[in-house]
């Protein structure tokens, strides 16, 4: 009887230490189990903290980045404007500086030509005496002979539409610079051996000329001398 009270007892006791052992195991695997979620929460809130602070610190270098880069762009923009303008106003100053120039020369050139001309013309023409009171200007040039188509022993014809009438009016037409389609030749008269006198005008009767002429053999008849009337003595 007595042992088996013992063995009672001792099944007892072995029972109540593996509840015991299971107790603590159970209680440090939880422990365990609480320290590594722990762990894990605190890596978690460190790890999770610095990559929004990472992604904001990137996030406004991009801004700046950008920011910079608009403002270089915007710099840009101005400088390149700003050139752009400068080139415009010299490229204008150019054009203007170079037709001022132009048109100076220009005006040099026509200024210079009109003076050669108004010389040549005073060198050319001499001033002569008048041969009568109707005479308002009377001149006189180196003419050249009005190249003719007669040859041979020569004798003016004096017939409207001969040889010698129609030579004689282009020498006239030189010599007085009125065209021949815009003359009239008024009179047409003998003054000598190999010399006549025509009296001209052009078509609206402004200016009337009575023009000295010359023959001369082989050549034709040459001008001498030019007399503006003041009025129509042949009219």
């Amino acid at each position: 009887m007595k042992n088996s009270k013992d063995n009672k007892k001792s099944t007892r006791s072995n029972k109540y230490d593996k509840e015991r052992k299971t107790v603590k195991i159970l209680t440090f695997a939880v422990v365990i189990a609480a320290l590594i979620v722990i762990i894990l929460l605190i890596m978690s809130l460190f790890s999770g903290g610095d990559k929004p602070q990472e992604s904001t610190t990137d996030n406004s270098s991009m801004i700046i980045k950008n920011s910079d880069d608009s403002t270089q762009s915007d710099v840009q923009s101005s400088k390149d404007s700003s050139e752009s303008s400068s080139e415009s106003v010299e490229s204008e100053s150019v054009e203007s500086e170079s037709k001022e120039s132009k048109e100076s020369k220009e005006s040099e050139s026509k200024e210079s030509e009109e003076s050669e001309s108004e010389k040549a013309e005073s060198d050319e023409k001499k001033e002569v005496e008048p041969t009568d009171e109707n005479v308002e200007e009377v001149y006189t040039e180196d003419w050249e002979p009005v190249e003719t188509e007669q040859e041979g022993e020569h004798k003016t014809n004096f017939s409207d539409g001969s040889q010698d009438r129609i030579e004689i009016k282009k020498a006239a037409a030189v010599a007085t610079g009125l065209s021949e389609a815009n003359m009239i030749e008024w009179w047409v008269e003998n003054s000598g051996e190999g010399q006549v006198v025509a009296t001209v005008s052009d078509k609206d009767q402004t200016k009337t000329y009575r023009v000295y002429l010359n023959w001369v053999d082989g050549q034709g008849w040459q001008p001498t001398k030019v007399e503006q009337l003041e009025e129509n003595d042949k009219q």
